[in-house]
């Protein structure tokens, strides 16, 4: 009697899934918006005169508020003192925001305002200064429109980085010693379905109905962040049902204190956590970013003739459902306990993803090739997940994780440039190397977040995450520029967007990788030494 009287709609799983997946779904729209423009680099240099350098730094401008104004640090103190519920909407509201204002900048309406003229005329900064001069959000030379949507980037950055620690955090207080692992690795497979579902549509929203408007990319964005708007305060009531039936009141318990951040920076293994952290998201997030472009400058593409089915406005629409089935198929025979159905799902995605390869390379266009960069993930990230929750080895996995993510950065560099002139091959080349980092980005995640809570005191752990984005963000910040930087003074002046050689910029983040597997290496021995328990399950058997 008493049990059931208790009983909490955490205890209930159906409940405490719905809760993951508003979660999961406010994230995966804030991914879309995130990379809204990377597969369209190509147009925005054609449409609005963006050169890598002036992309890189309106890229790299997202995390310039949460690093060098500390926002995230506040958002941190933020969570910790206002609760989970009261950060999700606001996160979600600033997003807004920001994605509202980036969007005036690419558009139409933008140009000959005065408000551009304002920014042509200033916010000129020196830009050639070493190291420094790539994390300035504004250089001399940068386009107005480029300079404003870098203002919007900014406060759009401010909110999701502030959803994704509390994202981590709701996931921590909803299923805390029950499947964590499994839970946060199924959510960052089915937000990052927002990095597949923006390399397919924001080109297809750019040159909708055969002319070029790259706003209409932005617009998509921006509703997709209503949305995500609306999921966050869906959320708010849940976790409010929630805490009336626990007693709890996150406002009220554990107020933060400065002091408390003493504590989170004098573990060492805190620190091994954040710099690999830092090194290895650096060599992704930014990565992303330009990875159609590289696609573009080298692989040969064989275009679809006007007038065929490949070269549609419906083929977009097809090849997005084929690739659900393929993340709905391999996401589901996570859970399915009867074999049959379990390998009858995975069959049927693997079909489905062969499909939606060859779908891709009919097409020949580079953002529906790199768009399969998720779809691994998402079939293995709770498998990863699970496995951490009930064997461990998180530090093994984040090992792996790194020396995956430096040998397909050197594939890129080194091998697929060889396949020029090679469709076919090249193609193939692509496809396997993205699928393969793909399955690192699972790696990495799925076995560092869930350490997190056992570095640490869980009344602080709002502030350990946040403090952890806040170094992340760092490299976040810091390598979109530089990649930029890179590409501009590796290549002639005035070289056409699709015939950038990009080897030294992917050396630069293979070094990244080799950088963050020495670091996971020094965790796992110190973890061995100091006893914190990353190579231990998360879920106590017997």
């Amino acid at each position: 009697m008493t049990q059931t009287a208790t009983k909490t709609l955490r205890d209930n799983a159906t409940m405490r899934w719905i809760a993951l997946l508003l979660l999961a779904l406010a994230m995966f729209c804030s991914y879309v918006f995130m990379d809204i423009l990377s597969p369209i680099k190509d147009l925005m240099q054609e449409t609005r005169g963006w050169d890598s350098a002036s992309f890189g730094r309106m890229q790299g401008a997202e995390v310039f508020l949460n690093v060098y104004v500390f926002f995230l640090i506040f958002a941190g103190i933020i969570l910790d003192k206002m609760g989970v519920r009261f950060t999700a909407v606001l996160s979600g509201a600033v997003m807004l925001v920001g994605g509202l204002i980036k969007f005036y900048a690419v558009s139409d309406a933008f140009i000959g305002t005065g408000l551009e003229r304002w920014f042509t005329d200033n916010l000129n900064w020196n830009g050639n200064l070493p190291v420094i001069g790539a994390i300035l959000p504004f250089a001399a030379g940068m386009p107005a429109s480029a300079k404003l949507a870098a203002c919007g980037f900014m406060i759009f950055g401010c909110g999701c980085e502030m959803a994704g620690i509390t994202v981590s955090r709701g996931i921590v207080k909803w299923f805390k010693g029950r499947e964590t692992a499994l839970a946060m690795g199924s959510e960052m497979a089915l937000a990052r379905l927002g990095v597949a579902t923006c390399m397919i549509f924001s080109p297809y929203f750019a040159k909708l109905g055969g002319e070029i408007h790259v706003d209409n990319a932005v617009k998509f964005g921006v509703v997709l962040l209503c949305i995500a708007l609306i999921m966050f305060i869906t959320y708010f009531f849940m976790d409010k049902k929630l805490d009336s039936q626990t007693g709890e009141a996150e406002e009220k318990d554990d107020p933060f204190k400065l002091k408390d951040l003493g504590k989170i920076f004098t573990s060492l293994g805190f620190w091994l956590v954040a710099l690999l952290c830092v090194l290895y998201y650096s060599a992704i997030f930014p990565f992303q970013k330009y990875a159609v472009n590289m696609l573009q400058c080298n692989l040969t593409l064989n275009p679809a003739a006007e007038g065929t089915f490949w070269a549609s406005e419906s083929v977009t629409i097809v090849q997005y459902i084929i690739m659900l089935v393929v993340a709905v198929c391999a996401f589901a025979s996570n859970f399915s306990k009867k074999k049959g159905l379990k390998y009858g799902l995975m069959g049927l995605a693997v079909v489905a993803l062969i499909v939606y390869c060859y779908m891709g390379y009919m097409r020949g266009t580079a953002e529906t090739i790199f768009a399969v960069f998720p779809l691994l993930a998402v079939a293995i990230t709770p498998i990863l997940g699970n496995y951490v929750d009930h064997k461990g080895k998180a530090a093994s996995m984040l090992m792996l994780g790194s020396i995956l993510l430096v040998i397909c950065h050197l594939t890129f560099a080194f091998i697929l440039p060889a396949f020029k002139g090679n469709a076919v091959g090249g193609t193939i080349v692509a496809y396997v190397t993205i699928l393969v980092l793909g399955a690192s980005f699972s790696l990495v995640p799925a076995a560092l977040w869930p350490s997190v809570p056992k570095l640490v005191d869980e009344k602080i752990l709002g502030s350990a995450y946040s403090a952890i984005f806040w170094i992340q963000n760092i490299g976040l910040g810091l390598f979109p520029a530089l990649i930029g930087m890179v590409l501009n003074n590796t290549n002639p002046e005035g070289t056409a967007a699709h015939e950038l050689n990009y080897t030294w910029a992917l050396v630069m983040l293979a070094a990244l990788g080799i950088a963050a597997l020495l670091i996971s290496v020094y965790l796992k021995a110190v973890d061995k030494k100091k006893g914190y328990g990353l190579e231990e399950p998360n879920i106590k058997e017997g």
